[in-house]
């Protein structure tokens, strides 16, 4: 096509072909055409339909399989914080042969879950274990590793209005605390599993990965693959490698291999062990080219690398470093 004719096109309403220019709205699952009113977009959905939703669903695609954000890092050290405290353990590097990370967790089953922050709601500010353990060294386990305000000796009502205060300016990270206590009936609250379930949601519309990742997790129990797949997706495009792996899961076990294999790329990539053993395991049944399993191995081993020091080292070998995110 004429490029000035497809640009005259794509500045004319889809369905009656009037010129209409910026006053023009997309349709807003494909964005390719645009309509001059609802009227016009009601009568031509029935030759738009398929096109429709073939590009709403590219458009998903890429957004889902792009490289997700870098990961935050600790406040005082700088140093990138994975979601789980195992990528931060000094091993060997992973092979074609072998992950040491996961093989690990075989024995200590208790860090592959464990996360490896703490959240402070006197600050806001989310700390590794490693700054933590540090701090509890000198002598200052009293106060917040960050602020330096005092954390011992509150009573949980203190503790509640704190946090309070946090959810009220709209802290992604506190409403998730609070919604965890909510559900799990923490901090002398009733157990009130509607009300957490409100609050995880709120906190995953302000950017929560974590409140996304734990609505998924809840929906995936309650058998609802597609609000699990909902959450585990927005956690996964924000940079939850957990998240991230169990889309992998879920597509493997539908027998969507290849949308498994780039979920498991993406989770490994970030340091994610059990994503990494899994590839390993598609590459050995020859469903992973040993050129992408190569390349995968390089970015876990080198993202592992990143996230070590020897405070955090010490931390998991001291079994120190634990917070409400950690437990629930």
């Amino acid at each position: 096509m004429d490029q000035s004719l497809n640009d005259a096109l794509v500045h004319c309403c889809a369905d009656c072909g009037v010129a209409g220019g910026i006053n023009l709205k997309a349709c807003k699952s494909c964005m390719s055409v645009k309509y001059c009113n609802v009227n016009c977009q009601k009568n031509h959905w029935p030759k738009h339909k398929q096109e429709c939703k073939r590009r709403a669903a590219e458009l998903h695609d890429e957004a889902l399989f792009k490289d997700p954000p870098a990961k935050e890092d600790c406040p005082i050290c700088f140093i990138p914080m994975p979601e789980r405290l195992i990528a931060c353990m000094t091993l060997a590097p992973a092979t074609i042969s072998s992950v040491p990370n996961y093989e690990y967790t075989l024995a200590n089953e208790e860090l592959a879950n464990m996360g490896t922050e703490t959240y402070y709601s006197c600050c806001g500010k989310s700390i590794c274990g490693g700054c933590m353990h540090s701090f509890r060294m000198s002598g200052n386990d009293e106060k917040c590793p960050y602020c330096k305000a005092e954390t011992m000796g509150k009573t949980n009502e203190e503790r509640f209005e704190e946090l309070m205060k946090r959810v009220e300016a709209n802290d992604a990270g506190a409403m998730y605390i609070m919604g965890s206590y909510y559900t799990h009936g923490q901090l002398d609250l009733q157990q009130d599993l509607a009300k957490g379930v409100e609050i995880w949601t709120q906190a995953a519309k302000l950017g929560s990965s974590q409140a996304h990742n734990h609505l998924g997790n809840m929906y995936h129990q309650r058998g609802d693959l597609k609000k699990a797949k909902f959450h585990y997706e927005a956690a996964a495009m924000a940079g939850h490698e957990v998240a991230r792996f169990k889309l992998g899961y879920i597509e493997y076990k539908s027998g969507n291999v290849e949308r498994a294999v780039k979920h498991w790329t993406i989770a490994a990539s970030a340091g994610h062990h059990t994503a990494m053993h899994s590839l390993l395991g598609a590459f050995n049944h020859g469903l992973v080219r040993r050129e992408s399993i190569n390349s995968t191995l390089t970015a876990y081993n080198n993202s592992c690398a990143e996230m070590r020091s020897e405070t955090r080292d010490a931390a998991i070998h001291a079994d120190i470093g634990l917070s409400i995110n950690e437990q629930l």
